[in-house]
């Protein structure tokens, strides 16, 4: 992957594309910035989690994983599933697995 290079001669419609594009990453990026919803990201990454599940795995109050998950949720990131009177809930986005592989590469491997 190679990252492109700006010039004089970059047209204006290839910077704007990119401003569109920066905007999108910076959102997405916002999104997943916080240690809670990263934590919840990682779970989910290895298969759908139940709330339950989820406050017991993070060690965190129902109230406090809910708004995390609300906040994934109006991102785009989860979907939830309701089974009975449990909600499970699951990635919807894969871009998220993909920062995580890099975000274990390059802070949590060899730990």
């Amino acid at each position: 992957m190679a990252l492109p290079v700006f010039t004089e001669d970059t047209s204006d419609a290839e910077m704007d594309r990119m401003v569109k594009h920066a905007d999108t990453a910076a959102q997405f990026l916002k999104s997943i910035s916080h240690e809670g919803r990263l934590m919840i990201l990682c779970h989910l990454a290895t298969g759908e989690k139940s709330v339950t599940e989820l406050e017991r795995l993070l060690s965190a109050r129902q109230a406090a994983v809910s708004q995390q998950l609300s906040r994934l949720r109006l991102e785009g990131l989860v979907e939830p599933r309701r089974d009975g009177k449990t909600i499970y809930y699951r990635l919807t986005d894969r871009r998220a697995t993909r920062i995580l592989d890099v975000v274990y590469e390059l802070f949590c491997k060899d730990d």
